[in-house]
């Protein structure tokens, strides 16, 4: 076929797939679905003809692994959740911190952490932790508007934050980067803002009233410590074993690792959970991010089938390097509020193709990427996190004032993103490797 007809089919077929997610999205359908209809406008126009059903059966199962992390994560936490080990961890916090309001803070940052770094979905970390933390947020006398913001911008985080960070998964899986030496890149500038969030949007915040917080925080009366400290011992046995005794331990793969420790933190406390219905509950709550999954999975398919992830790489790769950097603050969160995960896919993939052609550290710009990945969870139109935590936090105001109150973090967020990404080679050390 000529060049030119090829050009001319790929930018038809690029045309159709934005055209298709535009008639979606006026039609106010789920972006799960806005993507699927993308998906088959690109296979459609792209020539695929009957192939398209085998593009997307192979594109759906893509991110299989990401999918199972996803589920059996979030059942661990949930499980630790109904528990009332949440809830349990929040009061003890604030029975020893309520007089101590910088502490205080921190901590309650770190318990938004956790299960978004466990499952790659900050989302996970608003519906496992999001109402507690509310709660105690409230009571130290910050607005609505400032618990939303601070509680949107960890949970965030907490999804760049390792050992499960799904941009950098996905990207590394698209251009052949073993998702290794993550962890200190990833964990260092996300401690380091959001301990700056907490403490610039927690300004003015007051000592707790001991006894008002904790009866506004449901738990058990005779919860046993050990049954929240062993399910944890045990995820981090099992995460470092392989690397202890590398030639000894098996690598279990983290949806495995979850499931045991799922099971196991189950087993601690069975007659108060209904792992039924537990099991139920956490399938509801993940369909449409596992949906999403399936979806970039197909997504990534067509494109490569129809020549767009070409073209778009084409692109990337020979735009001038400084018009490539002035983009990136505003094109990474932008992608994240269209596509969702889907961004890393269409973008990050080509971008750390261009920067490791230029001899730049790929892992230390995947990790600034990343940190600027989740703004994008509160841009329209999907605006995944944005909507689930003002729901959270009980704000009921303009969702554009809840937007301004996050500015300042965001934009220190993006600063620190982009000086890993201009000064990759520089920060290396920060892998700890030789």
């Amino acid at each position: 076929m000529d060049a030119g007809l090829i050009y001319t089919q790929t930018i038809l077929a690029g045309v159709a797939m934005i055209a298709a997610y535009i008639v979606g999205k006026i039609f106010k359908l789920k972006t799960e679905i806005c993507l699927l209809l993308t998906v088959i406008a690109g296979g459609l126009v792209g020539g695929a003809g009957l192939d398209l059903f085998r593009h997307m059966a192979e594109g759906s199962a893509t991110f299989l692994d990401i999918a199972l992390i996803f589920v059996f994560a979030t059942l661990f936490m949930n499980i630790l959740k109904e528990s009332g080990g949440i809830n349990f961890l929040v009061k003890k916090i604030i029975s020893g911190f309520h007089n101590k309001k910088i502490l205080l803070l921190i901590l309650l940052m770190i318990i938004i952490l956790i299960p978004g770094a466990l499952t790659g979905a900050g989302s996970i970390s608003v519906l496992v932790v999001g109402g507690t933390v509310a709660a105690a947020l409230n009571a130290m006398g910050l607005t609505k508007k400032r618990t939303a913001a601070i509680i949107f911008i960890v949970a965030g985080l907490s999804a760049a934050c390792p050992p499960v960070n799904v941009w950098a998964m996905m990207t590394c899986a698209g251009t052949a980067i073993p998702y290794v030496g993550f962890t200190f890149p990833l964990l260092i500038p996300v401690l380091i803002t959001g301990l700056f969030t907490v403490l610039f949007l927690g300004r003015g915040a007051k000592n707790i009233d001991k006894e008002a917080a904790l009866s506004e925080i449901e738990s058990p009366k005779d919860y046993k410590s050990y049954k929240i400290i062993l399910p944890f011992v045990l995820l981090i046995a099992l995460l470092m074993a392989s690397r202890i005794w590398p030639f000894d331990f098996p690598v279990l793969g983290l949806p495995l690792v979850f499931a045991i420790c799922a099971f196991f933190a189950w087993i601690l406390d069975a007659k108060a959970v209904n792992i039924v219905k537990i099991t139920k509950k956490t399938v509801e709550d993940l369909t449409p991010l596992v949906a999403t999954t399936i979806v970039v999975g197909m997504l990534l398919q067509i494109m490569s089938m129809n020549g767009t992830r070409g073209l778009i790489s084409m692109l990337i790769v020979t735009a001038p390097v400084a018009v490539i950097f002035i983009m990136i603050p505003f094109v990474i969160p932008i992608s994240e509020g269209v596509l969702t995960y889907g961004g890393a896919m269409v973008f990050g993939i080509p971008l750390i193709w261009m920067f490791n052609s230029m001899g730049l550290n790929p892992v230390i710009i995947l990790a600034g990427l990343s940190l600027m990945w989740p703004l994008g969870d509160a841009l329209p139109p999907t605006a995944l996190i944005g909507r689930l935590t003002v729901s959270t936090a009980g704000y009921e105001g303009k969702y554009s004032s809840f937007l301004k109150e996050c500015i300042v973090p965001w934009v220190v967020i993006t600063v620190v993103g982009m000086i890993m990404v201009l000064f990759s080679n520089q920060l290396s050390f920060l892998m700890f490797t030789n």
